[in-house]
């Protein structure tokens, strides 16, 4: 794949249309520095991290690369002011916000020269986003990990139908990792790809090593998508999966569930390597995820996949 100058590239100022998703418990700066150098978009992912960490990150990622990088913000953070405070002193360009209200604080970056993409699972909310002005939209699948949409529609079928629904930047989300898929969903009409699982499973990703060897070993159906009382979350099968799952089986106390979810167990999976007590956040891509590499080997698989993915003649 040649450097591509197409809406994505062009918005923030990259090589190519790869941006790598704001992950929690894996998303520092060691990542979104290394996939910033390999002519990517790194995104530091906030959700996890206390501001002072955040801002930590920031500085770490503007000494260990000059390309543009950004951060991901979820809306529904806690210190959600001051760390978009803390983004503004820090001189960072690019958000991606996420669960929540786009209008929230777009307008706000903006004036201060930012670019603003927004995370949606569905059409509805991607006409919500081009409404609030964002400079581009995220599309996902709910094949992904992590926080998912309620609808439960797939990325090839939510791609075409956002397209057809807005002009902004479109960048697809959702079961991708290999190079051929990212050409699947540019062919659908996406401008670019956000990738989260196979940047989990990375040499410079923050998550514990315990946790990258188990996305390697997942196989089809070894993830689910549950807590749709709460927030849809898909997650690994697992102890804790278990003992979710018998909360259902006695009836649905919500309370029951945040109280059991109130463990830090997102952080004891992914970042602590607890792989049976912790919540393993991870798309249904895993499946197709054999080996923890480095970024840049990770972007050459990509980029040549993409170039031998030849459109079949009919």
């Amino acid at each position: 794949m040649q450097s591509q100058h197409n809406k994505i590239t062009q918005l923030f100022n990259i090589q190519y249309p790869i941006i790598q998703a704001g992950m929690i418990w894996h998303s520092g700066w060691r990542l979104a520095s290394a996939v910033s150098n390999c002519g990517g978009l790194g995104l530091i992912g906030a959700g996890s991290m206390y501001p002072d960490v955040l801002r930590e990150n920031i500085q770490k990622c503007k000494q260990a690369t000059d390309k543009p990088f950004g951060v991901n913000v979820p809306m529904l953070y806690p210190n959600l002011d001051e760390v978009i405070q803390i983004i503004l002193e820090e001189g960072v360009k690019i958000v991606f916000t996420s669960a929540g209200n786009p209008k929230t604080y777009t307008e706000t970056l903006q004036k201060e020269g930012l670019k603003v993409a927004h995370v949606v699972s569905s059409t509805k909310f991607a006409m919500k986003c081009e409404d609030a002005g964002v400079d581009a939209v995220v599309a996902e699948g709910f094949e992904a990990g992590g926080h998912n949409g309620r609808d439960e529609t797939t990325t090839f079928c939510l791609i075409p139908n956002v397209k057809n629904h807005i002009s902004k930047p479109l960048i697809a989300a959702g079961g991708i990792a290999l190079g051929s898929q990212m050409k699947a969903a540019m062919i659908l009409g996406a401008d670019g790809v956000q990738i989260g699982s196979r940047f989990a499973a990375t040499v410079e990703a923050s998550a514990h090593d315990n946790w990258k060897k188990k996305i390697t070993e997942l196989n089809e159906g070894d993830t689910h998508l549950t807590l749709k009382e709460l927030a849809p979350v898909r997650m690994v099968k697992n102890k804790f999966f278990s003992e979710l799952e018998d909360i259902y089986n006695v009836g649905r106390n919500t309370e029951a569930l945040v109280a059991s979810l109130g463990r830090a167990r997102a952080k004891r999976g992914m970042f602590e390597g607890d792989m049976e007590e912790g919540e393993l956040e991870i798309g249904q891509v895993s499946a197709l995820i054999n080996d923890v590499l480095p970024v840049e080997t990770v972007f050459e698989n990509l980029l040549k996949e993409f170039q031998q993915a030849n459109n079949p003649t009919l």
